[in-house]
């Protein structure tokens, strides 16, 4: 934004703006007293930082100068806002022209920065769209994630990739769009499978004139866009038509196709009469957590929901926390011409303004009092509700098992972030480590890493030079960017009760998911489990518990072996909760091994020996395989004959011949 001013070049300068002689405040009501010399009263954002430049809060402000004054007094503040005072080293600002701007502003900030004490969205994925090509003679309807590069027409957001799939899948019937890449539409000569079982007109061959395909896109996206009344009209008269005149295949087709329309429609649950576009958000709150539970009503129709459980503090109220998820969620999507909420908020003309000013036309944001829209929020409070409820219980138990994984395995308190690694290989070739991690609210997939075995000293399907090298790496790199934190003096047993970096009776500094793990699980015996504690105490890591699990006899579940230094190794009893918990994450972490193994090998198996060239691109490879038919006929030609292939020279001919020659 061109017109915002940052009144502020650093953490450094931010927290000082005096002269050398002036004594420098070290942290809290001093430092924001400070700044609030040299604030306007216009608004803006501004930023607390911590002592070692970590952002604690993003907030904004009508009057810079009277919200950050506000926080020069500690009396009547909440434990959550007196902490962040005095946790306060430094302070940034930046100038806005409008309040909405700032609004916008702020929510930018806090999705990108993720500061302690604000409420922040979690698994805030990229929506998934319906597109209708616009840049092909034959366009087809595809499903659609991130920018809207592609030219052609948008049709969502729908809730889930699965809803997409489903509604594709019954759009193809009703009205035999392709579904097919351009590049695969090109190469066709005869119809494919897709035309065979009549989910395709069939247009890369010709089946099916231009303008008659023109007519079912047309009709395809008439239904996306709200009229599907109208199009089954027509297609039932269509249908009433053909078989009129005795056309009774045609008429059939007719029927296939309001049939699969009628499917589309029953798989969307509620269709409001009285609202066409919106997007409906109900928050519920219980044991300390919230749920923020979102409908999308597109065209009348109803394409799905999805549950979030943002991140905040327990002293926040639902409306509080709304009214943060909100900015959040539509800084990176277009808002729709309604937006229907269970409270009401205390800046919501502001947010609706700030909306209507990003999209460019006018958003309504209102809480519904009666009618049809108060029952569309009324089903999403209920949905909140059940949902928190089963995440509640889900948490609770998970607690249970983490407390068990703590006694079973001698841990001084139940863990709250477990690493679990394996190997993966054939016969030594493509080589990857897997590392995958759970914690308090079960598998945390964006932690996952992958490591490919990069040592040219390791003995092929030496599996415990393996192991040393993934653990070299991740705990090498753990080292520098990580510092070991203490562990919490009273770590939480359930879960039930909020989340653990906002609980009072924990460290400020307290993750739910810290970056060094409370336990290692080794997948495997005795000698990998060696091979992981020599590791680590080379790099001077002597306190992270290490467990290795070895499979039973005949690879027998529930019969595994486990494996602690200085200790007997021991079997847990059979049908033991724990038991299941830790081979459950064994073969997560197989899994996730296998998967990256398997995801290697076909790269390598695709990819070509001129692929390694250089000098040698896309074109000149193309000529070459045009030429001889396979790479190893290219590794096997003469010079002469190389540099007889058009686009060729005699240069390039000996880079080629070289490189299979060395």
């Amino acid at each position: 934004m061109s017109d915002m001013q940052d009144t502020t070049d650093s953490p450094e300068t931010a927290d000082t703006g005096t002269s050398d002689e002036t004594p420098v405040p070290k942290k809290g009501v001093e430092v924001i007293a400070n700044e609030v010399k040299r604030l306007p009263n216009g608004p803006g954002v501004y930023r607390m930082l911590d002592e070692n430049g970590e952002v604690l809060y993003v907030g904004k402000a009508r009057s810079l100068k009277k919200r950050v004054t506000s926080y020069t007094r500690l009396q009547g503040q909440s434990n959550r806002i007196m902490r962040m005072i005095l946790s306060t080293a430094a302070m940034e600002f930046v100038v806005t022209k409008t309040e909405p701007e700032a609004l916008l502003l702020e929510a930018n900030l806090i999705k990108r920065l993720r500061p302690r004490f604000n409420v922040l969205l979690r698994d805030d994925k990229s929506f998934p769209y319906i597109l209708v090509t616009g840049d092909h003679q034959s366009p087809a309807i595809v499903k659609h994630r991130g920018a809207r590069k592609r030219k052609g027409e948008y049709f969502g957001p729908f809730a889930s990739a699965g809803a997409v799939d489903r509604t594709i899948n019954a759009l193809q019937k009703a009205f035999l769009i392709r579904t097919c890449s351009d590049s695969y539409y090109e190469n066709r000569s005869r119809p494919c499978l897709q035309y065979q079982i009549k989910r395709c007109a069939g247009p890369c061959t010709g089946e099916i004139d231009p303008e008659d395909y023109a007519g079912l896109v047309s009709e395809a996206k008439a239904f996306l866009s709200g009229r599907s009344q109208l199009i089954k009209k027509q297609l039932n008269e269509q249908m009433e038509a053909a078989s009129a005149d005795l056309e009774f295949e045609r008429a059939a087709i007719y029927r296939d196709r309001l049939s699969a329309l009628s499917h589309v429609q029953a798989h969307q649950g509620i269709n409001p009469q009285s609202v066409q576009e919106a997007d409906v958000f109900a928050a519920h709150q219980e044991g300390g957590q919230t749920c923020v539970q979102v409908f999308f009503f597109r065209t009348g129709q109803n394409w799905g929901n999805r549950a979030y459980f943002p991140k905040a503090d327990k002293s926040l109220d639902e409306a509080e926390i709304l009214e943060s998820f909100l900015a959040q969620f539509y800084d990176d999507k277009p808002a729709p011409k309604q937006i229907l909420l269970s409270h009401a908020l205390a800046e919501q003309d502001l947010l609706s303004e700030a909306l209507s000013e990003r999209t460019g036309r006018k958003v309504d944001v209102s809480v519904p009092k009666r009618g049809e829209k108060k029952e569309l929020v009324d089903h999403a409070l209920t949905n909140a509700r059940e949902a928190l409820g089963r995440r509640l219980a889900e948490t609770s138990s998970q607690a249970r098992l983490l407390k068990g994984v703590s006694e079973a395995f001698d841990l001084s308190d139940p863990p709250r972030r477990i690493e679990v690694y394996d190997n993966s290989h054939i016969m030594g070739t493509n080589a990857v480590g897997g590392m995958i991690v759970a914690g308090m609210e079960g598998f945390a997939k964006g932690q996952y890493r992958k490591f490919n075995i990069k040592s040219e000293d390791l003995v092929p399907g030496d599996d415990y030079g393996m192991m040393r090298e993934v653990l070299t790496r991740r705990f090498s790199r753990l080292l520098k960017e990580n510092v070991r934190e203490e562990a919490p003096d009273n770590p939480p047993t359930e879960l039930g009760t909020g989340d653990a970096e906002t609980a009072d009776d924990l460290p400020e500094n307290t993750p739910d998911m810290p970056a060094w793990p409370d336990l290692v699980l080794i997948d495997g015996g005795q000698g990998q489990l060696t091979a992981a504690r020599e590791t680590l105490e080379e790099l001077g890591i002597t306190d992270v518990p290490l467990v290795g699990i070895a499979k039973g006899p005949d690879r027998d579940a529930g019969r595994e072996k486990f494996f602690i230094p200085g200790r007997q190794s021991f079997m847990l009893p059979e049908r033991d909760p724990v038991l299941y918990f830790v081979q459950r994450l064994r073969d997560e972490a197989h899994r996730f091994a296998i998967g990256s193994h398997r995801a290697r090998r076909k790269k390598d198996i695709a990819r070509n020996p001129l692929d390694e060239i250089a000098g040698i691109g896309p074109t000149r490879k193309k000529a070459l395989l045009s030429h001889f038919g396979t790479a190893k006929a290219v590794s096997k030609a003469g010079i002469d004959d190389l540099a007889s292939v058009p686009g060729i020279s005699e240069a390039i001919a000996k880079l080629v011949y070289d490189h299979f020659h060395e």
